[in-house]
């Protein structure tokens, strides 16, 4: 690794230690920056990514994105382009190596704004890319990253300079290897556009009965083209993902308001109990009434803490 990388990952470092008093994922003083820290390799966990920009600067994660595997760490950044149903798991750390991390979320409109003040010119594609990619932690980008993490330490300073460094940093991941993959999903016209209108529409409405041809002749697609590009983008099926939306919101559901089973398999969209309790346990490997008591015993409320992981 260059030296002048590992000073940079070691600075991070040190940052996200002081802005994470404990284990968990921490919501920061800058909207939509989160740091992580975790002190043992984690189980694995399900949880709904946003657009997000993640950079590892201790330990090694890896990410299930239905079928496919993406592993990332200190070298790495990981790029969620969509709002994806995934599963996260850490599986390098340790209580004298913590796992570090910091995640941006950040819209399609900042990435539209970007392109169009910068002057980015990215030409629509027809065919669409995975939502989910990993690359390499270049100097500029890192450059950017601490620059917005030492803000922190300004907190005068953040209204104004925080949204030109985020601005930054989009800007210099348009301008790198996945810049034309990242630029689509603010094309309108490309088919990655239209598939993400799909997903945000899925997304808002996954309790809803939802018929793929309606979905296809929204995004301007013969159905055999619209379920090409949903799954090149998402690995999975439009009914697929439709399901993996509904069991994440009803676990969130269980744990927040200790619901019965069969009152929140109704209110995400299932007509059988029983159907939401085979496949609820098929996802997440027990019974609602087990899983969600198992998930409480794992959760101290007395901390700000994410406890399905990040």
């Amino acid at each position: 690794m260059p030296e002048e990388i590992l000073t940079q990952q070691q600075a991070l470092s040190k940052l996200i230690l002081q802005f994470s008093p404990s284990d968990g994922v921490f919501a920061t003083a800058i909207p939509d920056l989160s740091v992580i820290r975790y002190s043992d390799i984690s189980e694995p966990a399900h949880r709904v990514y946003k657009p997000s920009f993640c950079v590892i600067a201790q330990g090694m994660k890896e990410v299930f994105l239905a079928q496919e595997r993406f592993e990332y760490g200190s070298t790495d950044y990981l790029i969620a382009s969509m709002n994806l149903p995934v599963v996260g798991q850490i599986i390098k750390a340790s209580s004298d190596v913590p796992y570090l991390s910091i995640k941006l979320e950040f819209t399609h409109d900042q990435i539209l704004e970007v392109m169009n003040e910068a002057n980015v010119r990215i030409v629509p594609k027809e065919n669409a890319k995975r939502a989910i990619f990993v690359g390499q932690t270049e100097r500029s980008l890192m450059d950017a990253t601490l620059r917005l993490m030492e803000l922190l330490n300004r907190p005068e300073d953040i209204a104004f300079l925080a949204p030109l460094f985020i601005k930054e940093i989009l800007y210099t991941l348009l301008k790198g290897p996945y810049g034309v993959t990242l630029g689509q999903i603010a094309m309108e016209g490309s088919h990655t556009y239209r598939i993400r209108e799909a997903i945000d529409y899925i997304t808002a409405n996954y309790a809803e009965a939802i018929r793929v041809e309606q979905l296809a002749e929204a995004a301007s697609m013969s159905l055999s083209t619209f379920h090409r590009n949903f799954k090149e983008v998402t690995g999975m099926t439009p009914i697929q993902f439709q399901k993996q939306m509904r069991l994440q919101e009803a676990r969130r559901l269980l744990l927040a308001e200790s619901a019965e089973a069969a009152e929140v398999a109704y209110r995400v969209g299932y007509e059988s109990a029983s159907q939401f309790s085979r496949e609820y346990s098929r996802m997440f490997g027990s019974p609602p009434r087990s899983d969600v008591k198992q998930l409480k015993e794992m959760y101290d409320p007395a901390r700000s803490i994410v406890f399905l992981g990040d």
